[in-house]
């Protein structure tokens, strides 16, 4: 007899539970296998230059060593959270969910509807009176692999959450600036449904290529000869969003249209879990000090 949805569905949390603990296991080991990795590279140097053996590393040498001849390109360095989450990235194409905050303005509405066009293999969703877990839960079941949340205040987008599923990480921008296509000056080129080439622009630190990496694995992987362009420009951890198609006009001229939509952006939270999880662990949050401290670039 087949399974009720009722207990379709408890079999599904229960799965889900289990690879979050896994995951939460695996991270938990990170840092011990930092430190073996930091051994192995040193006995390495060692044994490539012909000098003798760090004193404290001679004890273990034998028991690296042949952990160190058993080793490929592929394990020879640590894996992390990071490689469990966005593992499979890549393999095949993100399916993104898009929504909006509850009882949504028709600016907001708008924006939601630009936004599952900007996104290849997206599907926007009416929000209605749905909470949080139970979005998130309807998402892991559809197999998306993302979910985008924009919020608004007074009828001006000024939220964007984006969390990747079903692991997380989960990452919350504020919005500033946005310019919807209807608005553009000049008119919007049309939308083309072609996959995009992802431009990140001066994410130069590690929470920077965290960010980039989060942000670029909504797109699919474009084809070498795609004429249409998404960029995200870092600028003291502002971050520009632009969308582009071109044209090439003789041998060195490009000509850019802008598609639409355009927004600031600025990270203030990255927390290792999923949206309806309040008890996750924060892996960057921007403090009020940090905004008046002496300049220190986080991205």
């Amino acid at each position: 007899m087949a399974p009720t949805s009722s207990a379709a569905q408890a079999a599904s949390h229960r799965r889900q539970a289990r690879l979050r603990r896994e995951y939460l296991y695996r991270k938990s080991l990170a840092s011990k296998d930092s430190h073996v990795y930091e051994q192995k590279r040193r006995i390495r140097e060692a044994l490539s230059s012909g000098k003798s053996l760090p004193t404290e590393l001679r004890a273990s040498y034998d028991r690296l060593k042949s952990e160190i001849d058993h080793e490929d390109s592929k394990t020879e360095v640590p894996k992390s959270h990071v490689d469990d989450e966005y593992g499979d990235a890549g393999w095949s194409d993100p399916r993104v969910c898009v929504t909006t905050s509850r009882a949504p303005s028709s600016r907001l509405k708008q924006f939601a509807k630009e936004m599952k066009l900007l996104i290849p293999n997206s599907t926007r969703i009416n929000r209605g009176t749905h909470r949080v877990d139970e979005l998130v839960d309807v998402c892991k079941t559809s197999d998306f692999t993302d979910l985008v949340v924009v919020q608004e205040t007074r009828g001006e987008p000024d939220g964007l959450v984006v969390c990747h599923l079903p692991l997380g990480p989960t990452a919350y921008f504020t919005l500033s600036g946005a310019v919807l296509r209807h608005d553009l000056e000049g008119g919007a080129a049309p939308m083309s449904e072609a996959y995009p080439h992802v431009i990140l622009n001066q994410f130069e630190t590690e929470l920077g290529k965290r960010v980039g990496n989060i942000l670029k694995c909504l797109f699919p992987i474009s084809k070498p000869d795609t004429r249409r362009v998404v960029t995200f420009s870092n600028d003291d951890d502002h971050i520009s969003f632009r969308h582009h198609v071109y044209n090439k006009e003789g041998k060195d001229k490009v000509t850019l249209f802008e598609v639409g939509p355009r927004f600031e952006m600025r990270l203030y939270q990255i927390m290792l879990g999923t949206l309806e999880m309040k008890d996750a662990e924060n892996e960057y949050v921007l403090r009020p000090y940090m905004n008046t401290a002496s300049k220190k670039k986080a991205l």
